[in-house]
């Protein structure tokens, strides 16, 4: 489904050339549940930001579902970012004037789906999640593990074919981090969406159908 071949990504910063990707290549079938792990600094948001169509290699090949990404007009990526990819960051990235139905309803608006198919989508996946009961509150009336999962329904609300989480228990305490994981394994198992997710925290690679472990922009494992 998502395919990298022999990929590099090199940063200006002044006259220093920083090389955050040196030479990737690996193999991402549907279905999987993939974890990215290494140290700050590794590559690994580098990874996922071309993984999910948010950047472009320096050189080498990035494939989704056996098409070169580098061949899509930006049109075709903006779509292909709010339909086919769902992003989860470490931070929530909720819009915090919005309540929790609001900011999983926000993609929807965006892809201009019906209010009526809207407004199913958006109920049904808040169930899912276990936040039915919570629809009306705002971020700030959430703890950190039901703002992240108001994250994972936004993400999922499109149905998208793959999801990409970065770091997506880092700010959560230990015991929450392992429920926000267990909730995303189940989506993953019932809706066959592949997730991607990066973390330090090796404790947690047992979740993962695969693990890649990335050293100095390398995949070493």
């Amino acid at each position: 489904m998502i395919e990298l071949r022999d990929v590099t990504k090199d940063y200006r910063l002044g006259e220093t050339t920083v090389q955050a990707l040196r030479g990737v290549t690996l193999h991402i079938k549907e279905g999987d549940f993939v974890s990215v792990c290494g140290p700050s600094g590794s590559g690994k948001s580098t990874l996922l930001n071309l993984l999910g169509c948010l950047d472009m290699p320096t050189s080498g090949m990035v494939l989704l579902m056996e098409k070169d990404v580098a061949d899509f007009r930006d049109s075709e990526l903006s779509r292909l970012r709010n339909n086919t990819i769902g992003f989860i960051f470490q931070s929530f990235n909720l819009i915090p004037v919005l309540t929790s139905f609001e900011n999983v309803e926000y993609p929807l608006l965006i892809s201009k789906t019906g209010k009526k198919e809207r407004k199913q989508m958006v109920a049904r996946m808040l169930d899912e999640v276990g936040l039915s009961k919570f629809a009306k509150h705002k971020p700030d009336q959430l703890s950190g593990g039901q703002r992240q999962r108001v994250a994972i329904a936004r993400a999922l609300v499109t149905n998208p074919r793959v999801v990409l989480a970065d770091e997506p228990t880092a700010n959560l305490d230990s015991a929450t981090g392992h429920e926000i994981l267990e909730l995303m394994k189940k989506m993953n198992e019932d809706h066959r969406t592949t997730f991607i997710f990066s973390t330090h925290d090796a404790k947690i690679r047992g979740y993962a159908s695969d693990v890649y472990t990335i050293s100095d922009g390398r995949i070493v494992q």
